[in-house]
């Protein structure tokens, strides 16, 4: 077989190392692209065998039919999500690869993190002691003990970060679609519905894939049904959210305290500096103003070792396709989630 050239794109130099260090057991030729692919650039991948793409890469109609044209047969997400591709424009005629499980412990672990961070208003007090202020007013916690926490999704990085959780010896509500009774006798939550879960939760964290039932989870109506001065957190996908009801809910004072690792229109400026520019997204900047809020760049999954194992499964991913062996990491569209069929049997038939 010819050597296997793929096109990267908006890579950054962590994701370069770690990929040039694993596909020194691959020997794949890849070429590295910072733009973003969408409409504008999807040109640059004439002449290549597959593409490899992030979160804010544009998979839609046009460009899957550009690449279709082009001969490219696979699509390696490098990432989780899949909100980003329209599989619709993809079935029949391009195969899609994701990363499902590089490092559930990452994101779990940023959740607590920020949970952590605003309840002890640790970012205020980092800022108060640089300038040498060791007042603790308006610093004022409370103790998660015993405490009501409501995990929307309990896939890997929900039950995670549901055992973290009862480390803290919290009471453990959990929704999602599928129930697994015997997950929740294991780790010790209750499965309840919705309604439920955001009336009487002293915390909320979003851990559920963006689809259309999902899209705007959280919104008006939602929160009006919220316990008042909850704290939300969002490390999934940011159209979870309704980001200016989320707005509308802090000023209210509805919401307590709001720690979001994504944004719904991040792909404009995550992953990016802005720091000697005005930034013209005003619902995003309107949120940067709250102190009850934390703000990370999609950074829940940046360890070391998930970078290590989104290279390494995304790799063996093409590696497996182009040699025509069964794969478990595909999505496609007739199943409407990732298929474990193998390769003669699949949905592409």
């Amino acid at each position: 077989m010819n050597e296997i050239r793929i096109a990267f794109f908006d890579t950054k130099p962590y994701d370069i190392n770690s990929f040039n260090q694993e596909n020194s057991e691959f020997g794949f030729d890849i070429q590295y692209f910072e733009d973003k692919l969408n409409n504008k650039t999807v040109s640059l991948a004439k002449g290549f065998d597959a593409v490899c793409v992030f979160v804010n890469d544009d998979l839609n109609k046009t460009v899957i039919k550009k690449l279709t044209e082009y001969g490219i047969r696979i699509i390696a997400l490098r990432c989780a999500g899949y909100n980003n591709v329209d599989f619709k424009a993809a079935f029949n005629n391009i195969h899609v690869v994701r990363v499902p499980d590089y490092s559930p412990y990452a994101v779990a672990e940023h959740s607590i993190t920020l949970m952590l961070a605003l309840n002890r208003k640790i970012h205020k007090a980092y800022y108060r002691t640089r300038d040498n202020n060791f007042n603790i007013n308006g610093l004022l916690g409370f103790d998660m003990y015993r405490k009501t926490a409501g995990i929307i999704g309990t896939g890997k990085i929900g039950q995670i970060l549901i055992k973290i959780l009862k480390g803290f010896q919290m009471e453990v509500l959990a929704c999602d679609p599928l129930i697994n009774e015997e997950l929740s006798k294991e780790l010790g939550f209750k499965y309840v519905e919705l309604d439920y879960l955001l009336s009487n939760s002293d915390i909320i964290s979003l851990n559920c894939p963006l689809n259309s039932s999902t899209h705007h989870l959280i919104n008006k109506d939602s929160i009006s049904k919220l316990k008042p001065g909850v704290m939300l957190i969002n490390t999934g996908r940011g159209s979870l959210l309704d980001t200016k009801a989320l707005i509308d809910g802090l000023k209210s004072k509805k919401i307590g305290a709001a720690g979001l690792d994504v944004y719904e229109e991040e792909s404009e400026y995550f992953f990016e500096d802005f720091s000697s520019e005005i930034v013209p997204d005003d619902t995003l900047t309107r949120l940067l103003t709250f102190p009850n809020v934390i703000l990370t760049s999609h950074q829940a999954f940046f360890t070391r070792e998930a970078l290590h194992n989104i290279a390494e499964v995304t790799l063996l991913n093409i590696k497996h396709f182009f040699n025509s062996t069964s794969y478990e990491n595909e999505i496609c569209y007739q199943c409407k989630r990732p298929c474990r069929k193998t390769r003669d049997e699949d949905c592409f038939k």
